[in-house]
């Protein structure tokens, strides 16, 4: 094709997509997939898996607990090879070309399926010193006199489950990161207030580092999902790998067990 229109501008330096080149890359990537799905199929009719997975994954879940898994995960399986790619942002698979992308933001895109891992729990915590200089909150409401530290990601609406019902606080954000680990690092420096998913915090709250606050009151948890284009699901080794992930990740206790009433693809 390349004499008819050219794709590529080159120079002594760098290879770039022209426009023709942009426009065609979408279907080179969907002949390639199909392709890579042909002769997985035909490895999955002698019994064995076999293909190429894209995966988007958290950032510092990534670091901390998933990367881990998808290396076993390709250990035991080792004609399947992948491409991981960490990100916080929300990601529409279906648009950028994953088949699976995980995350615990709430966003839905059409023909995309999205099957739930695992609740995560978050913790409302602060370092000692920081307590000793402030105090330590009473009731949510006391939380707008309060140095917060916030993802950049989540707003700065917090909200609580308590004896009254569904609280919500609007916080005031000292800091603010789209990065759990950053912020977890600064409530152990005593910088403020962070509501931090447990296995960010836990070994800081076993210690005594960080101090768990309004213990009353519980936090909703985060849901960590799989979203799937809907194209992809019955291809056994994007299904596989998400079965795999839920087992791997209860088994984790990031939050516990899916509940029963929980709608998962099977």
């Amino acid at each position: 094709m390349e004499p008819r229109a050219p794709l590529f501008t080159r120079s002594t330096r760098k290879l770039t997509l022209t426009d023709v080149g942009e426009r065609y890359l979408p279907v080179v990537r969907a002949l390639v997939r199909q392709l890579d799905d042909a002769l997985a199929g035909m490895a999955q009719a002698s019994g064995e898996l076999e293909g190429h997975i894209r995966i988007k994954i958290p950032t510092t879940l990534g670091v901390l607990n998933l990367s881990q898994l998808l290396n076993r995960f390709l250990v035991e399986r080792p004609m399947i090879s992948m491409d991981v790619v960490l990100a916080d942002r929300s990601v529409n698979p279906l648009e950028e070309g994953f088949d699976i992308a995980i995350g615990a933001r709430p966003e839905s895109y059409g023909q995309v399926m999205d099957h739930p891992l695992c609740p995560i729990r978050r913790r409302l915590c602060a370092a000692p010193g920081y307590l000793q200089r402030r105090g330590a909150p009473q009731a949510p409401a006391e939380l707008m006199d309060h140095d917060c530290l916030v993802f950049a990601t989540s707003g700065t609406r917090w909200e609580f489950q308590g004896p009254q019902g569904l609280v919500g606080v609007d916080v005031r954000p000292m800091l603010k990161s789209n990065d759990g680990v950053a912020l977890c690092q600064a409530a152990l420096d005593g910088m403020g207030v962070s509501l931090l998913a447990d296995y960010l915090v836990a070994p800081a709250l076993a210690t005594g580092r960080l101090v768990e606050l309004l213990p009353g009151h519980r936090l909703p948890d985060l849901w960590l999902k799989a979203l799937v284009p809907a194209n992809r699901i019955e291809l056994p080794r994007i299904h596989t790998l998400v079965q795999w992930l839920t087992v791997q990740l209860q088994s984790a206790q990031l939050g516990g067990p899916l509940p029963a009433d929980v709608e998962r693809f099977r």
